[in-house]
């Protein structure tokens, strides 16, 4: 065979295997359900970590318990009744017994009666206990929303770092197809003595890096579907085939963070809930400092006598009106009150840091999206030139202009810049859930 005749056979042997690899990698990895996997959209696995994760069941629980101290406080401001039953038999002697000289009036009988109280105003204090308590209850919702949005970003994390591995697993596996065609490609003509043994080799290499690229990017898959499975609530690895939403990546994000800051403020339930609580003590404080005032109480008690003595009427019945000063006790309320203030400013200090802190997470969250978003038009330009230096290189090398180092090289580029590009997609998705969670965003 002549020399021109073996290079045509070469160019179209090369053109045929590359163009077959070439389908083999699209621009996005896509995957289609195995038979038996599960499907699981984003919505379905927030609604099942919202039913199945204990800790959003003890934040709801904080949350009814806290509505039961409200009820518990208002107590004191509704009357309270109760009803008695008395049976006595008395010695008629115990009148005159020794040791006294007072001549007490035991008889034998039976009784029934009821009784009546009802606070008429103890100032306030009362008052502003019912409101603590249910400024108390309004904090433990918003902790309760806090810990279910936490639960939420947690599955949101795990279920792109999933759809991430994925899409790198399939990476992965399409270089080792890509490679392993280039293989038998070069092992084809190094028979044919049209290729040395330096080549085959360095082809071989470059197979061999592609599957422990596959052995990594399959455990990391492995272990991203085991801790969504466990987020989810399931004590065992889940076969989960994951849907990708259908959003937009590719919007800018906000100029400036300053909205942002002040939208978390505004939304995030840690600060919601630390308000409440300030508000709370607030409350607590000033009933605290109303111990000092006069409690004024009525009480009317009513009652049949069957049974008795007949110097003992049928019945009896008296209402009366109750007033208690404090005047001295140890300077127990003076310590209660200094107590509740000093616990009011300590909320008010929590509060502060928490907000300090938020502002700073928000701001940080907003500098990682700015981040994310220009490297994704840095990856997607190194992709583009990664494919222009592979196609350069492949052509150079069936021209026998260069060495199988340039193209091996040329051709790990291009497997770095998909992975790399691949990675910069979910990554910027990941850092706007971020960001929207930093802002108190419900969803």
């Amino acid at each position: 065979m002549k020399p021109s005749a073996r290079w045509a056979v070469l160019l179209v042997l090369v053109g045929a295997c590359g163009a077959a690899a070439a389908q083999k990698m699209p621009g996005f990895p896509t995957t289609t359900p195995a038979q038996g996997q599960k499907t699981l959209t984003i919505q379905e696995a927030e609604a099942l970590a919202v039913q199945n994760n204990p800790r959003i069941t003890v934040g709801k629980l904080r949350a009814l318990q806290a509505r039961e101290f409200v009820r518990e406080a208002r107590s004191a401001l509704l009357p309270e009744a109760h009803l008695s039953l008395t049976a006595v038999d008395a010695n008629p002697g115990s009148r005159i017994a020794a040791g006294a000289l007072t001549n007490p009036s035991l008889y034998s009988r039976a009784a029934v009666g009821a009784t009546v109280s009802q606070l008429i105003t103890d100032f306030g204090r009362t008052s502003n206990l019912v409101s603590s308590s249910q400024l108390l209850a309004k904090a433990e919702d918003q902790n309760a929303l806090g810990t279910q949005q936490d639960v939420i970003l947690a599955v949101d994390e795990a279920f792109y770092n999933t759809l991430e591995t994925q899409a790198l697993l399939k990476v992965a596996e399409q270089t080792v197809n890509a490679r392993q065609i280039l293989v038998d490609q070069v092992q084809a003509l190094r028979d044919a003595k049209l290729r040395s043994d330096l080549d085959l080799s360095f082809t071989k290499v470059d197979l061999s890096r592609a599957r422990l690229l596959e052995l990594e990017s399959t455990n990391n898959y492995e272990a991203s579907l085991s801790t969504l499975s466990a987020i989810l609530g399931y004590p065992d690895r889940q076969d989960f085939k994951l849907i990708e939403p259908q959003l937009p990546i590719s919007a800018p994000p906000e100029s400036e963070p300053t909205p942002l800051i002040e939208k978390a403020m505004r939304q995030r339930p840690e600060i919601l809930a630390l308000k409440d609580e300030v508000a709370s003590a607030e409350k607590f404080s000033k009933a605290e400092h109303d111990l000092w005032w006069p409690t004024v109480s009525a009480a009317g008690t009513v009652g049949q006598v069957p049974t008795r003595d007949d110097h003992v009427p049928s019945w009896w019945g008296a209402v009366g009106v109750n007033v208690n000063i404090p005047v001295f006790n140890g300077f127990l309320f003076n310590a209660r009150g200094k107590s509740a203030g000093l616990e009011t400013e300590l909320k008010r200090k929590q509060l502060q840091d928490e907000q300090d802190s938020i502002a700073r997470d928000v701001r940080n969250s907003w500098l990682d999206t700015q981040k994310a978003y220009a490297r994704l038009g840095v990856t997607e330009q190194l992709r583009e030139q990664a494919n222009l230096a592979l196609d350069l290189a492949q052509a150079r090398y069936k021209l026998g202009l260069s060495s199988i180092v340039e193209y091996s090289q040329a051709e790990l580029q291009k497997t770095d810049a998909d992975l790399q590009d691949t990675d910069a997609r979910y990554q910027y998705r990941l850092s706007q859930i971020v960001l929207g969670y930093q802002m108190g965003e419900r969803r």
